[in-house]
């Protein structure tokens, strides 16, 4: 047994180990999950300037997704619809109705220039072996910029879920350029959809937001919808709004979607209904507002991590200084090596070093040769000559040579030297590099990027607040039934279905519940009133009871402030019995006594305002030492 449990809690660790780092969750090196980064490489390989069926991008993946192709198919149109690395040709769906797209055969895409400069570079990229060790792979491209806050990322791996939201590209490019000039900055979400975004709460992408879809009122028995919420589309918009039609909390006419390239859903109000009716009720009973949370988890070196946006940020400021860096000293080398072999070049044709090898009969007399033609001119050469220098000076044909401009050779080193002495002023200078290059990626994509959903700040409808409260409940005080089902009997007041109702029934017990249908409450019900936590904490309650026991009678004051729903409360303590209740404030309490000799005062009033208000739990207070005849409320003369 102990060996069947050793396998599953490993088999069960690899399992969530995979999911979490190799499925769902993406990488802050570059913003993209596996099967993202796949296609990507593919995309790279297949790259010809030319579109290519998706079809034939999802076949090539699979050499290294471990997967079916409806996955690789799946993300790749995912991936397209957020237009910043791939180009789209034919029905890749609509994100903002939620039609899907065509099939793979029928659609093509191309990577945009834009991809290479900001992601390609195999001479610094680390690489893996792919599931079956006959490809390589990327381990992480080296990003230049942070993907991973402009798509946005969501996942669910075991026992974790990322959820990021997109950000507008040129703020994400002009954080970072803050961030390498050390100075303070913000940013916040940007979706595709437009709409309006409340990040009061956003809590540097750790929070929540509200976002709201954004209404055109102009006309008073119409309403447009033009942008929609993160996360909807037009038909889940519409499906919700005719619900909360079907319920009744909101009234409509008819509802239209004429949404093509742009958002628009047309809602034409009945007779009688304007606009200003049924806009909030919108927000609070459909789709059209929403509260989204947030969780910026990634995989950063090998762990999941929860980070801020300002720590993404720094953290790709930091990334780039390394990859520009690493980009121009493999340039450098480069350009030392052209360098080198152009030199040696020209010292061996202009010096006519070749002519001492005519007379070698062997293949190391010949390169010795060569080797030794290059000493009087060892100052002009920076480097030691190898055996492939001499290889390459060998295979030079003689047409080359006698057609070898000495001029042109020269001028071709000089630029070589300049270019070098350019890369290693770079080198020097990198920070300022860095922001110029940032500043050159935004002149080059900055209108393809511009923000369009609006910050702006606004309360969360509460449903209860957006409810017409357009329904009787009744009491019937013969049967002692209350509820919105009764019809016979007292109506006490409109409700809605979102509101909480306070009953006190006559043995002094109180409890708050939902809005009854039909609910027994006894008869002789002292109070019932809408539990709205606001209005209730206004109203004091002020109720006279007895002592079984000593027969003393006592007067409280309260407020009910704190409850929880469905559970029953006792208002006077345990062995006296409540004798009335009233919530009027300009009362006054008439006791009268017992006639008994040396009582001259037969009759007494005191005003309600002279006891002070207490805690529900508190005791009251007692009114006399007498014997009580009777007591009652009395409307204040003053």
């Amino acid at each position: 047994m102990s060996y069947v449990k050793k396998i599953y809690e490993q088999n069960f660790i690899e399992y969530a180990s995979y999911v979490i780092k190799d499925r769902a969750i993406p990488d802050i090196r570059d913003g993209f999950k596996p099967v993202q980064r796949r296609i990507l490489h593919s995309l790279f390989e297949m790259d010809d300037g030319k579109f290519h069926k998706v079809a034939n991008v999802v076949g090539s993946c699979m050499k290294y997704h471990p997967h079916g192709d409806a996955s690789i198919y799946s993300a790749l149109v995912v991936l397209a619809n957020k237009d910043v690395f791939i180009e789209k040709q034919g029905n890749f769906g609509n994100i903002f109705t939620g039609d899907v797209a065509s099939a793979a055969r029928y659609i093509e895409c191309r990577l945009l220039p834009f991809a290479k400069k900001i992601l390609y570079s195999p001479a610094i990229t680390e690489y893996e072996e792919s599931y079956d060790g006959r490809n390589r792979e990327p381990v992480a491209f080296p990003s230049k910029i942070p993907v991973l806050l402009i798509q946005g990322a969501e996942g669910i791996a075991v026992g974790m879920a990322t959820k990021i939201l997109p950000h507008n590209f040129n703020e994400v490019l002009e954080g970072v350029i803050a961030s390498l000039h050390g100075e303070s900055f913000q940013l916040f979400p940007d979706f595709i959809g437009g709409g309006f975004i409340d990040i009061s709460d956003y809590q540097d992408g750790l929070g929540k937001v509200l976002v709201r879809a954004k209404f055109d009122t102009s006309d008073s028995k119409k309403i447009i919808i033009r942008e929609i919420p993160f996360g909807t589309t037009t038909e889940s918009i519409i499906t919700s709004i005719e619900n909360a039609a079907r319920k009744g909390k909101i009234k409509i006419g008819s509802i239209n979607d004429f949404t093509t390239d742009t958002i628009e859903i047309e809602i034409k109000l009945p007779r009688n209904i304007h606009t200003n009716d049924v806009v909030d009720a919108l927000y609070a009973f459909t789709d059209c507002e929403n509260s989204i949370s947030i969780n910026l988890l990634v995989i950063k070196d090998n762990i999941p991590t929860i980070m801020t946006v300002t720590e993404v940020i720094n953290y790709h400021a930091k990334q780039l200084l390394k990859i520009l860096k690493a980009e121009l000293k493999v340039t450098e080398g480069e350009l030392k090596d052209k360098i080198h072999a152009r030199t040696l070049e020209r010292i061996f044709i202009e010096e006519r070093i070749y002519k001492d090898i005519e007379d070698k009969s062997t293949s190391s007399g010949v390169k010795k040769a060569v080797v030794n033609g290059f000493i009087p001119f060892e100052n002009e050469i920076k480097r030691e000559i190898t055996e492939e220098d001499v290889e390459r000076l060998l295979k030079i044909p003689i047409r080359r040579i006698s057609l070898y401009d000495i001029n042109r050779a020269r001028k071709e080193i000089e630029e070589l030297k300049a270019r070098l002495k350019e890369i290693r002023f770079k080198l020097k200078n990198l920070t300022e590099y860095a922001v110029s290059f940032l500043n050159e990626v935004l002149a080059e994509n900055r209108n393809r990027f511009k923000r369009k959903t609006k910050i702006t700040s606004f309360r969360k409808i509460d449903a209860r607040e957006a409810a017409k409260r357009d329904i009787d409940i009744y009491y019937d005080e013969e049967t002692g039934y209350l509820g919105t089902d009764v019809k016979t009997g007292k109506s006490m007041f409109k409700v809605s279905d979102y509101d909480r109702i306070l009953i006190i029934r006559k043995n002094g017990i109180y409890s708050v519940t939902a809005v009854p249908h039909r609910l027994f409450v006894d008869k002789g019900m002292l109070f019932c009133g809408n539990a709205d936590r606001e209005s209730l904490g206004n109203i004091v309650f002020s109720v006279l009871y007895q002592n079984k026991k000593t027969k003393y009678m006592f007067l409280k004051r309260f407020r009910i402030e704190k409850f929880i729903m469905d559970k029953s409360y006792q208002i006077v303590p345990d062995e006296n019995k409540l004798l009335k209740l009233t919530i009027k404030e300009d009362m006054e309490v008439v006791i009268s006594y017992i006639p008994k000799p040396r009582i001259k005062i037969l009759e007494e009033t005191l005003p309600l305002n002279s006891f002070l208000v207490k805690n529900v739990k508190a005791g009251g207070n007692r009114l006399s030492t007498k014997e009580i005849k009777s007591i009652k409320f009395k409307k204040s003369r003053s």
